[in-house]
């Protein structure tokens, strides 16, 4: 049923010539979610994207924003000014203050004079420009730039918000400032779908994640089921000596899947496939087997170990 859903597709397909870029994709995201899509160059994520902003014509399948079906036409306007979307290379006025640029698109989103000014004051305090109100956008720098393109972008209030590679080229600190304005985005019920190579970004963001692979989508499911489906524990051991006998009661240890030596000789990356007890039983093992261990903690495998694990299995 689309109407559960603040984005469904169904079927959605893009051909260019004789290559298929988006494969009949089924997407599912719920209202207030921000959905994490991730992939390798060349996935189809930009044009799926492109095709839930309209700014692409699918070849096939159909879109539905709150289970109203999306439509390219004219006809289709209100629903349009549902939906923000920030491409990955949306060019900026250089000759322009960041006033005049809120304004010029307040305009074209046919926001009323009256609400004007005070929405443009209200994007400029979410993004923490306001003090560069009257300053070119040639001076800002790249991650102001980023800021104020999202400001753009949520000028008209959307309820969906489409990101495309937001994050590219930007310093930690830039981008630290960015995920903190989609989290106030999401508290405030905004739904958000963002593509974006720094998988560490949005395994802090997101309450969900799309994995595309050749034009597929072939994973999507909440970011916590993933995790309890295909993220392996791992225990980081650190020791004085004694390698042999840390080796054999490994080996030994049936829930022990393999370790890798790291670099500094000291420590051991050990995939464990056992419950906390039992991680807890092989410590007391170790230390009465007298193995002078200094660090021992349990970690989950990372989003990016996940998404590589998974395309090593498909390639092989």
């Amino acid at each position: 049923m689309t109407e559960n859903w603040a984005i469904a597709t169904q079927r959605l397909t893009k051909q260019f010539d004789r290559q298929i870029a988006v494969n009949e994709v089924e997407l599912q995201i719920k209202t207030g979610e921000v959905y994490g899509l991730i992939g390798p160059n060349g996935a189809g994520k930009t044009t799926l994207i492109k095709m839930l902003a309209t700014a692409e014509k699918p070849t096939l399948g159909e879109i539905y924003i709150n289970g109203d079906r999306l439509l390219n036409d004219d006809n289709h306007r209100y629903l349009k000014q549902r939906i923000g979307y920030l491409p990955d290379d949306f060019p900026l006025y250089d000759d322009l203050t960041v006033w005049e640029y809120l304004n010029y698109f307040a305009r074209l989103y046919r926001l009323k004079k009256s609400e004007r000014r005070e929405r443009i004051f209200e994007v400029l305090e979410l993004v923490q420009l306001t003090s560069k109100i009257n300053s070119l956008i040639a001076t800002l720098s790249r991650g102001m730039k980023q800021r104020l393109s999202l400001a753009r972008t949520i000028i008209h209030q959307p309820i969906i918000l489409l990101l495309d590679e937001p994050v590219s080229g930007l310093d930690p600190i830039a981008r630290m400032q960015f995920r903190e304005i989609i989290k106030i985005l999401q508290e405030a019920g905004m739904t958000i779908l963002i593509s974006s190579h720094v998988l560490s970004d949005l395994a802090e963001l997101c309450t969900s994640v799309g994995i595309m692979e050749l034009g597929y989508l072939v994973e999507s499911c909440s970011l916590k089921d993933l995790y309890q489906r295909l993220s392996g524990q791992q225990i980081m051991i650190s020791i004085l000596d004694q390698w042999d006998s840390l080796e054999s009661e490994l080996r030994n240890y049936p829930q022990v899947e393999g370790w890798e030596v790291l670099l500094n000789k000291q420590s051991v990356k050990v995939n464990f496939s056992g419950t906390p007890e039992q991680a807890s039983e092989l410590l007391k093992l170790l230390i009465m087997a007298k193995i002078p261990v200094t660090n021992f903690h349990s970690t989950q495998e990372d989003l990016e170990t996940i998404f590589l694990k998974m395309g090593h299995q498909q390639v092989s």
